[in-house]
């Protein structure tokens, strides 16, 4: 039956067949048996290698080898179940070149040999070291582009852009604003066609960056100090005079831009004189206020005084303009009176020099098709016809550097006003180095002596293209510093008695430094500036750099002094918590790459960035976070940096006894007087001084009686900060000899205390401590450092707390220049930030009014911004730290009431910023005086009944 064979699918289930398949294999093997037979040597299974159509079932199907099979059978392999790498990211990723700066490739073409400007470094008294310093956008960059036009002949500006040569890093070029100082060396002749050797610092105006600029001047013998004919002297102009004079350098200045006067101004030649005067009259009105030294003067009489125009190729110097008088006409020597011989005859600079200056402007701007040529023919100026087809600015340009040719009279200004290294040699040291003049070391430096000792001072680093490490640039002082020799690098903390801070490393390779180029040399001799390969690991800011063995006493040069405070700080962390090593190698980057950038971790653990200004820590944070740690960062809201002081003297004698209860000091605490606290930090006072020096200036200026004048014990924290320890203890009631043992202890404590004041942790500021009476153990054991100044801190504090405690804010001082239709809004910007204005004035021969004014640093943030949009960006501003003032209220007052996220009255701020800044800190809400009290201590207080306001 049919139906028995198949299932109810219709599947076969009967007896198995004989297939035709069969029949056909069979007659197969039997022709491969005959072939075996034929050739024994083939293998047996050689049909199994023929792909068959044999049906394999799916789970049998194998696509890939096994990954036995591709790594052989000792290998673990492990099999992901998810691809950990997202789709985003490549495989493999294309190599990023991390670029940050310009750089040239090779040597650009020069006028002179790379071998020529080797050779004049071996001569000192041809070598000029100046830094170019001035106001924001007072021309300092296209003055130096068009020294590097005149010596490189390929780099020329495009007619529409500045070439901005020392704008090196791409974030300059890109804020247009410079942001480090770059050194640029070169060859440049003089007015008689002899060579000096110029090494120049451009660096930035914006007063933010004011460390950049003492960081260059440090290397210096002289500036030259650029102001905007137009603008005059503004803000950082007058901080610039006053640090150069402070920094003991020869000044020079040139008056820039003098082509806005007569083009944009359009001020007839007479007044163009009058405020070209008016310019210098300033600038020496404001040398003879902070400088005592009568001679120190400028004036284009002098020849310290030279005119530019850098958008044009213009500069000049009376001597120079002379020149060009006489190389045209041949004239001999003309006599100049001072008087003038009729009444109507004009003054020779406006006859001489302005009027040609102007008539040229003018036939070029003006009549430039038909009257020009003649003119330029009368000037023996030759343009081919190309050139007179040019617009008017590149044909200004054309036809003012022929007509003046190279900047001469500029070498000549700094050749004759400015030191060579071997002259300022000796300045140079007496005011930057530690140690004596009088060692062989220190004559050897005066000399400039390249085959004395080696010392090198560096203050800056210049990280590499990549920003991966960073080269150290300094200038040799004595000696020569060798590629590839050893040397000790003295770090800012080196003393003589503690040797801790140093390191001998390997000098790499040594490169003359051009902005966009740098020239590779084997050695530098004394009184050149050089920059410096594999010295950077253990440099934080300055080092001094000497020979490894043989010279022992060299001592350090001094860490840089810079004119502005950073007093703003923000608060960073990474994104992802795992990055933190990357975040804090970025922060030690940071702070090698600028000089006044302050980082630290607070108790909270925090880690706190400190610079001068929103500008300034905006670069900082952009390099930290492109160029050094590659990583997503977040910024806590930028706060200041505030500081504590006293308005009273203490109500009462405060005491503290040691743990041991064998020693016990009495303190009191009392506001300094006036402006002594800046004498102090700005030097003007030591404590190194002997006893009868120190005593004098005390009674002198600030009318101290001899006893506490001569026994003041030190200044605190560090030896320039803001605050007295007095020893006011009587012979006959204290044990002199037995309070002298444990004087180091006292002061530690008081710098421990001033340091970090009771308040919130901040410094303390503008307080006198006198230590009225101490009772000391007769055994050393009892007296030691662990008892004694934890104790001295306490009772600084409890002597601080009973002196009617204050927070200080940081100031700011601002200069606005506005047209005189927005003064009114700048004034109305300012009041709502507690700011109030002290001056306001025109400037003379523009439209524009220049306000000062004085803001907290804490309403600072976004105010020029706000100031913009208030006055449609017509307004512009610059502020920079000036002053530390007493914030309104009392901040221990407990019935003040902060309420969250509501702006607080006047009286209410300092309580505010205490507790504010103490839940910052992770600190305790308020301050507790039973911390800093004995229990003794609190007897005492309550038999006073001064306890009232105080928490317990």
């Amino acid at each position: 039956m049919e139906t028995d064979l198949y299932d109810e699918f219709g599947n076969y289930i009967g007896p198995e067949l004989d297939s035709d398949e069969d029949d056909d294999l069979e007659t197969d093997d039997r022709d491969a048996d005959e072939a075996d037979e034929d050739e024994d040597d083939e293998p047996a299974d050689a049909d199994e290698d023929v792909p068959g159509m044999e049906v394999v079932l799916h789970e049998d199907k194998k696509y890939y080898p096994t990954a036995e099979e591709v790594y052989g059978p000792e290998v673990e392999t492990l099999v992901q179940e998810e691809d950990a790498q997202p789709l985003t990211e490549p495989i493999i990723k294309p190599v990023r070149n991390k670029q940050f700066t310009l750089m040239e490739q090779e040597l650009p073409s020069t006028v002179y040999d790379m071998e020529f400007l080797a050779d004049l470094m071996d001569s000192p008294e041809l070598i000029r070291n100046v830094t170019l310093c001035g106001h924001l956008h007072h021309g300092k960059t296209c003055f130096v582009d068009c020294l590097i036009e005149q010596t490189h002949p390929e780099i020329r500006k495009r007619d529409d852009m500045d070439l901005r040569y020392t704008d090196i890093l791409f974030t300059e070029q890109e804020r247009g604003v410079g942001i480090k100082s770059t050194p640029v060396t070169m060859v440049l002749p003089d007015s008689r066609g002899k060579s000096f050797l110029f090494n120049i610092m451009d660096t930035p105006g914006h007063v933010n960056f004011s460390d950049e600029v003492t960081s260059g001047i440090r290397l210096s013998d002289g500036i030259v100090l650029f102001i905007d004919a137009a603008e005059g002297v503004m803000l950082n102009t007058e901080r610039l005079i006053k640090h150069a004079v402070q920094e003991r350098l020869a000044i020079t200045i040139c008056i820039n831009k003098v082509d806005r006067l007569i083009v944009e101004l359009k001020l007839p030649p007479t007044d163009a004189y009058y405020k070209l005067r008016h310019i210098v009259d300033e600038v020496n009105a404001m040398l003879s206020t902070y400088s005592t030294d009568e001679n120190l003067v400028v004036s284009p009489l002098l020849g310290n005084v030279c005119f530019a125009s850098s958008q044009y190729c213009v500069c000049f110097t009376l001597g120079s303009f002379a020149k060009i008088y006489s190389d045209t006409y041949a004239w001999g020597w003309r006599r100049f009176t001072k008087k003038a011989p009729t009444s109507n005859s004009q003054r020779s600079f406006v006859e001489f020099v302005l009027e040609p200056l102007y008539k040229i402007l003018s036939q070029v701007v003006g009549d430039c098709d038909t009257s020009l040529p003649r003119v330029l023919d009368e000037l023996g100026i030759h343009l081919v016809k190309e050139e007179l087809k040019l617009n008017i600015r590149p044909l200004l340009r054309l036809v003012c550097k022929r007509f003046f040719g190279e900047f001469t009279g500029f070498v000549d200004m700094c050749v004759q006003h400015i030191p060579s290294p071997q002259g300022g040699a000796k300045n140079k040291i007496e005011h930057s180095y530690t140690g004596g003049l009088d060692s062989d070391l220190g004559e050897a430096m005066a000399e400039c002596d390249p085959d004395g000792p080696l010392m090198c001072h560096t203050t800056k680093m210049y990280s590499t293209e990549d920003g991966v490490q960073f080269h150290a640039f300094g200038r040799v002082l004595s000696g020569t510093i060798q590629a590839g020799q050893p040397v000790k690098v003295l770090g800012e903390n080196y003393t003589l008695e503690d040797e801790e801070d140093s390191q001998v490393c390997t000098v790499g390779r040594l490169w003359i430094n051009v902005a966009r180029y740098q020239i590779e040399v084997n050695r530098v001799p004394a009184g050149n500036w050089v920059l410096i390969e594999g010295c950077d690991q253990p440099i934080v800011k300055t080092a001094t750099i000497t020979e490894p063995r043989g010279n022992e006493e060299a001592q350090i040069f001094r860490p840089l002094k810079f004119n502005t405070a950073s007093v703003i700080k923000i608060a960073v962390e990474p994104v992802n918590p795992s990055e933190l090593p990357k975040m804090l190698d970025g922060l030690r980057k940071v702070n090698k790459s600028y000089p006044s950038l302050t980082t630290k971790v607070e108790e909270s653990g925090e880690h706190v960035i400190l610079g001068t200004g929103e500008l300034y820590l905006d670069c900082v944070m952009h390099d930290l976070r492109k160029m050094y740690s590659e990583i997503d960062i977040k910024v806590a809201d930028p706060v200041v940096t505030f500081c504590e002081t006293v308005v009273e003297t203490s109500s009462l004698k405060c005491f503290a006894e040691t743990p041991n209860k064998k020693n016990k000091i009495t303190m009191i605490a009392e506001p300094l007087e006036k402006g002594l606290a800046e004498d102090i930090e700005n030097e003007v006072v030591q404590i190194t001084w002997n006893r009868k020096k120190l005593g004098e200036f005390f009674q002198t200026k600030y009318d101290w009686d001899l006893l506490a004048a001569r026994s003041i014990w030190a200044f605190g924290p560090d030896t320039t900060g803001p605050n007295i320890l007095v020893d006011d203890t009587l012979p006959s009631e204290v044990d002199k000899a037995l309070l002298g043992s444990v004087k180091d202890s006292i002061i530690q404590g008081f710098q421990w205390g001033t340091r970090e004041g009771p308040l919130c942790d901040e410094p303390i500021r503008n307080v006198k401590f006198k230590i009225l009476d101490a009772v000391i153990a007769q055994e050393p054991l009892h007296r030691g450092g662990g008892q004694v100044i934890p104790t001295a801190r306490r009772v600084v504090y409890s002597a601080f707390l009973m002196a009617t405690p204050r927070l200080m804010e940081p100031y700011y001082f601002v200069e606005v220049q506005a047209p005189a239709d927005c003064v009114s809004a700048v004034y109305t910007v300012l009041a709502r930030r507690r700011g109030h204005v002290t001056q306001d004035a025109p400037i003379p021969g523009s439209p524009l009014y220049t306000i000062k004014a004085f803001i907290p640093a804490i309403d600072s943030f976004g105010f020029e911004t706000d100031l913009r949009t208030h006055t449609q960006g017509q307004a512009f501003s610059l502020s920079v730290f000036h002053h530390w003032q007493i914030v309104p209220g009392d901040p221990l007052d407990k019935s003040i009431v902060i309420r969250p996220l509501e702006p607080q009255p006047a009286p209410h701020l300092a309580r505010e910023f205490m507790i504010k800044t103490r839940r910052r800190k992770g600190l305790s809400e308020d301050v507790s005086i039973s911390k800093f009290f004995d229990d003794p201590m609190l007897l005492e207080l309550a038999k006073q009944d001064v306890v009232l306001n105080y928490p317990m």
